[in-house]
């Protein structure tokens, strides 16, 4: 018996890493078979290609920039609990992350998308690099086992554009309003950073009522 765990997410999410460290544990202890597929979500679909200060962008959205640190603290406590360094205080942008997204499709093509997802977020979130910059995208990737040349073909191209207009549709047939989302076996769905034990109970129902 196998499932599949088809994961809607954004990689400047934070709840999105907690989320992934919780599946992975939830996996790590399952007696079953689990696929996992990453899928795109915007939080920010008209961010300027070059981002913003993410100290602006947090301001706005939160009210206050104290508003926001009292957030992220709470983030960061939980990221320890699931074993993420959250640098919430060294970031410095807020990026545009439709071209991460383009390159989690082309590692899904490549048999190297999980890898690709950790490393964007473990660059964005723990070493504070800015994921939006193309520089640093090629960089990050080739590290988690994508060929330069391939990235860069991408990059240069529109490859990979209308997955996310595909996942729009996607996200809205399962009423998708924040990220992340887990839908197992297509007929099961899971809102939010769920705790693992969560996800073992919905693995269990999935396989019983199969």
């Amino acid at each position: 018996m196998s499932l599949s765990v088809d994961v809607i997410s954004d990689v400047i999410c934070p709840w999105c890493y907690i989320g992934k460290r919780r599946l992975e544990k939830a996996i790590s202890d399952a007696d079953i078979q689990v696929s996992v597929r990453w899928h795109p979500f915007q939080l920010n679909p008209t961010m300027p290609k070059e981002g913003i200060s993410r100290r602006e962008y947090r301001t706005k959205k939160f009210g206050s920039w104290e508003r926001s640190m009292e957030l992220d603290a709470k983030v960061v406590t939980v990221g320890k609990s699931e074993g993420i360094d959250f640098a919430f205080d060294k970031i410095d942008r807020t990026p545009n992350t439709v071209n991460a997204h383009r390159l989690i499709w082309l590692a899904d093509q490549n048999g190297c998308q999980d890898a690709v997802v950790e490393t964007l977020f473990r660059a964005y979130f723990s070493d504070a690099q800015d994921i939006g910059n193309r520089q640093t995208l090629i960089d990050v990737e080739t590290e988690a086992g994508l060929e330069r040349q391939a990235v860069e073909a991408m990059l240069n191209s529109e490859d990979g554009m209308d997955v996310i207009s595909n996942a729009k549709e996607m996200s809205q047939m399962y009423g998708v309003e924040s990220v992340p989302f887990f839908i197992i076996d297509q007929n099961f769905s899971l809102s939010g950073a769920q705790q693992a034990d969560t996800f073992l109970e919905a693995f269990r129902q999935v396989v019983s009522s199969s």
